[in-house]
């Protein structure tokens, strides 16, 4: 069936047929989507969960104004890093043990590139994407800067292809499993089998695949890997994120953030530092447990659910607004650069226009939301936890309402704010 050729009456009967049959239907229940509101930016920020209203109240009333420093064991509170981090290990395809929620991205990839170069010594070089999203490029600029016998080098400066850069002297290679501004996927078995051949570490970076494209870290060998939870896991703004390391790596893990929660023995307040066992030795300081709390919640609105059935859904959904939209992108100017190839796909769809920023605010203010990101990629996420057919329908008619009228072109959708 042709979609683009319906009328918008056929069209709007079909939505509301898959949407009937829509086997995860009942899972836009656990979300709190604001009535009115189509949300595509679930890339960036994923929606409240209803259960972390009730989580985050219990939290602070009872574990925080009544259990005070008691929760610490009472509530389990010291125990969460370990806890959600077996939980988040199983959407990634990771054995308990090789995961732990903490910290941040930034300092989880400091954190794996340090240990990942400390694995390999007497090689000096780091490799990466030049298109890689900012914080993994400076963070290992920052690595570099403080080995004056580092190189870092870089997909799309250095060579087209990251495989051609990947040699003897390469000690860890951090490669995002889905890129943020396209969408593009990247084989992450075949990808690690190169990097195993040629005697490197490989981290990869989960932001953009956790919660919503099926991850075997196991199955692929990976060496280390972090990721975010405020996204498709939809744990939170600015959540706890998340850090692996392979079992087989555990007792030579060298990592320079040497707090106090990854010694062998916080509580014996020892002098000196002595690393624990296992995947406790990437912790470092306190974590802001309320925002660990909230974790829960996020996990819990999705992990009752096959990956792969996440996955069937995730690939129609963005069949459809490709459909759908590409007719009036060509007509306008505007590339999809998002892979059409599954296998290729995340779960997102880029369209590159010079006014990209503009017709993104257009949508925004018709309860459309998506986001931008310079210099002219507008991005669109598909979370199929709580999006639907219809929701794409109305998505791809006020996009090309936004195109074919220019209302892109009012100055009120001109200027930009601090977050785009």
């Amino acid at each position: 069936m042709e979609l683009a050729s319906l009328n918008t009456a056929a069209l709007t009967a079909e939505m509301i047929r898959r949407d009937a049959a829509d086997p995860l239907r009942h899972l836009r229940e656990r979300f709190h989507v604001p009535a009115g509101m189509v949300y595509l930016a679930g890339n960036s920020l994923g929606p409240a969960p209803v259960a972390a209203f009730r989580d985050m109240e219990a939290a602070m009333r009872q574990e925080w104004a009544e259990g005070l420093v008691k929760s610490w064991n009472d509530a389990g509170w010291f125990a969460l890093v370990g806890t959600l981090g077996d939980r988040l290990g199983r959407l990634v395809g990771a054995a308990p043990g090789q995961t732990v929620a903490c910290d941040s991205v930034s300092v989880n990839i400091y954190k794996a590139l340090h240990a990942a170069l400390a694995l390999r010594p007497g090689r000096n070089a780091i490799v990466a994407e030049g298109g890689s999203f900012p914080t993994d490029l400076y963070v290992a600029e920052g690595v570099v800067a403080g080995r004056p016998d580092l190189a870092l080098k870089l997909e799309g400066v250095d060579a087209a292809r990251i495989e051609d850069l990947i040699d003897e002297d390469t000690a860890v290679v951090l490669v995002n499993h889905v890129d943020y501004k396209t969408g593009t996927l990247r084989d992450m078995a075949a990808l690690t089998r190169l990097i195993h051949d040629k005697g490197a570490i490989a981290v990869w970076d989960l932001c953009h695949s956790a919660g919503v494209v099926p991850v075997d870290l196991d199955g692929a060998k990976a060496d280390l890997a972090v990721g975010c939870t405020y996204k498709y896991l939809n744990c939170g703004p600015g959540a706890p994120a998340f850090i692996y390391a392979a079992a087989r790596h555990h007792d030579a893990l060298n990592q320079p953030l040497s707090g106090w929660w990854g010694h062998a023995a916080p509580f014996a307040f020892e002098r000196g530092y002595r690393p624990a066992r296992g995947i406790q030795r990437l912790l470092c300081g306190t974590q802001p447990i309320l925002s660990m709390r909230a974790i829960d919640a996020g996990l819990g609105a999705i992990e009752d659910v096959p990956l792969s059935a996440l996955r069937a859904k995730s690939l129609a959904l963005t069949d459809l607004f490709i459909e759908l939209v590409e007719p009036v992108c060509q007509a306008h100017g505007a590339t999809i650069v998002t892979p059409r190839d599954h296998a290729a796909r995340g779960s997102q769809v880029s369209i590159a226009f010079e006014s990209g920023f503009a017709v993104v605010q257009a949508l925004i203010a018709r309860g459309v939301i998506g986001d931008f990101r310079a210099p002219d990629i507008m991005r669109f996420g598909f979370a199929p936890a709580y999006l639907g057919h219809a929701d794409v329908q109305r998505a791809a008619e006020a996009f090309s309402e936004v195109l074919t009228s220019g209302l892109w072109r009012d100055e009120r959708y001109i200027k930009r704010r601090a977050v785009t």
